[in-house]
């Protein structure tokens, strides 16, 4: 009786032991703690049930379970230089703002040249039930999606335009892709064009080109410099003749005047002889002095009209005689 009370006692401990294990683990996994910004969705016999936010919950066993969905991640490597996808199984969903870095692309524009693009692409989960039961593996079908919007639109381009458009494209991508992911609880916030990468051949062609532009550029701005400095100069020249023509102009008014003085006061000093013949008598006199300068010559020009020189002559003689007087 003994060894049976004994044998008894052990099962209801183990017994026991079983079902608090068994309790505790049930309770475990049937409590979530879910952090801010995430969301999980709980499932009722496989059917919708409720979505725990933030805070400390507890389902009921058996009963209630998360659901568990794809999705894919792309993650760069530990030196940074290139990336790298994976799929797995998640349970709790981000609402935070989410970037995507989708691989190159290659996509052939308009005029049929063969690029390469990266993209950035910048969405959030609006409704985590419509993201979860809506599509299979959310960010893969953002990434389709993508690809397919930028072929169409890139290839309604030509290489010109899409390397000066890119704000456009951005904004068409965009509009596209938050219009056609709105029933699945997403919004598409931004998306940048990283990189446009044109073939080798098409960039040699481009720096080409450009360096001609440049020189052409130079070549139009060295014109444009002599051109303005020529301008400069003959607007120099002409302001220069202008007032030497203008002090010229007011000397000869001043002598003009000057002699009409001159003349004046001679008439008024001897009004019964010519003011006019005593002028003319003084340039005579000033220029006799030129004429005689060369002494071995012996041929002496008088002027052809040499009687109005001795007129001239005798009237300065009568003046200075009727002064003396």
């Amino acid at each position: 009786m003994i060894l049976d009370f004994s044998n008894t006692m052990i099962f209801f401990i183990v017994f026991f032991v079983v079902l608090f294990i068994f309790l505790f683990v049930t309770l475990a996994r049937a409590t979530y703690l879910v952090r801010q910004a995430e969301v999980i969705i709980i499932e009722r016999f496989g059917s919708y049930y409720r979505t725990l936010g933030s805070g400390i919950h507890i389902i009921a066993p058996f009963v209630d379970q998360s659901r568990r969905v794809l999705w894919t991640f792309v993650r760069e490597d530990s030196k940074g230089k290139a990336t790298y996808r994976f799929t797995d199984y998640v349970e709790r969903i981000d609402l935070r703002e989410a970037v995507f870095d989708f691989p190159k692309q290659s996509v052939i524009t308009k005029d049929n040249v063969t690029i390469d693009l990266n993209v950035l692409l910048y969405y959030q989960i609006t409704d985590p039930r419509a993201a979860i039961y809506e599509v299979a593996n959310l960010p893969q079908a953002i990434e389709k999606l993508a690809q397919t919007t930028m072929r169409n639109i890139i290839g309604s381009m030509d290489l010109d335009q899409t390397l000066g458009s890119r704000d456009l494209i951005n904004e068409k991508i965009r509009l596209v892709l938050d219009e056609a992911t709105d029933k699945w609880g997403v919004k598409v916030n931004r998306v940048e064009l990283q990189e446009i990468t044109p073939p080798v051949d098409i960039r040699e062609a481009m720096e080409k080109q450009m360096r001609a532009e440049r020189d052409r550029r130079a070549i139009i701005l060295e014109a444009e410099g002599e051109k303005s400095a020529r301008i400069l100069h003959a607007e120099g020249l002409y302001q220069a003749q202008v007032t030497e023509a203008k002090g010229e102009a007011e000397a000869r008014l001043l002598i003009a005047h000057a002699e009409a003085e001159t003349i004046k006061m001679i008439q008024e000093a001897t009004p019964e002889h010519n003011a006019l013949a005593y002028l003319i008598a003084q340039n005579y006199l000033k220029v006799m002095p030129e004429i005689m300068k060369d002494k071995e010559s012996k041929v002496i020009l008088m002027p052809y009209e040499s009687s109005a020189l001795l007129g001239s002559l005798s009237t300065i003689k009568e003046l200075f005689t009727d002064k003396k007087v």
